[in-house]
């Protein structure tokens, strides 16, 4: 059974991220992701992104993966917002 930081390292290994939280129960999964590879891309582009960096776990292993993907600067605008 895959486990949340089994996904984590993953998406790290195959994306520069500057932060990756994944929880979840061995069959659905949420994440947060944040890369400045994600600026000036589509929020579907930046899914494509994550999805190839898991490559074929996404159909062997891992079967719900529910991601908010945010670039640091929209990161650090949730996290801070009286500084937004």
């Amino acid at each position: 059974m895959v486990l949340p930081q089994d996904i984590k390292q993953y998406i790290e290994s195959g994306l520069p991220c500057e932060w990756v939280q994944v929880e979840g129960d061995g069959h659905h999964f949420e994440a947060i992701i944040v890369s400045a590879h994600f600026s000036g891309k589509s929020r579907v582009a930046q899914h494509q992104l994550v999805y190839k960096a898991l490559g074929d776990r996404m159909r062997e292993e891992i079967h719900a993966l529910s991601m908010q993907t945010l670039t640091p600067e929209q990161w650090q605008a949730l996290r801070n917002p009286a500084q937004g």
